[in-house]
């Protein structure tokens, strides 16, 4: 069986229904022989990223950046995953009251070293999440699933 990793920093109730739908999306019945695991980011580390076949990352835009705690997660696992994980399939879904340029940038130069591979581009939702927002992100789950299921 296939795990997808989602790897998240829910810090307020609309990440968290973001985060949500994103696992709904994920986990859903049409996709079969894929593992859902959903791992906060300040304790996820490098063993649960060598034992997953692609992964979902979510933060919120701080400042224009990605949060500290994804930053920490990256921090940790960088080394460790980097010749282990080249090709990896990924999504990323951001939250934020404004510009996610700086942390756009970010994440495409953290997972472009590690060699990552987006299986679409992220997902930034402004403000408080419409309901086109939330199925956007159920879609973004349910295509890193298929993703690993081979659909």
């Amino acid at each position: 069986m296939k795990r997808l990793l989602i790897v998240h920093h829910t810090t307020s109730p609309n990440l968290q229904a973001m985060f949500e739908a994103v696992r709904s999306g994920a986990s859903t019945d049409e996709i079969e022989g894929v593992e859902v695991v959903a791992r906060p980011a300040l304790t996820a580390g490098a063993v649960d990223v060598l034992e997953a076949d692609g992964l979902v990352l979510g933060t919120p835009v701080n400042i224009g950046y990605i949060s500290g705690a994804l930053k920490h997660f990256f921090d940790q696992i960088y080394y460790p995953c980097l010749e282990a994980t080249v090709r990896r399939p990924y999504a990323a879904y951001l939250h934020g009251a404004g510009d996610a340029a700086g942390a756009l940038r970010a994440l495409e130069t953290i997972t472009t070293g590690l060699g990552w591979r987006a299986v679409r581009p992220p997902l930034v939702v402004t403000g408080e999440p419409a309901k086109a927002d939330l199925e956007a992100c159920w879609e973004l789950g349910a295509l890193a699933a298929a993703e690993l299921a081979g659909l």
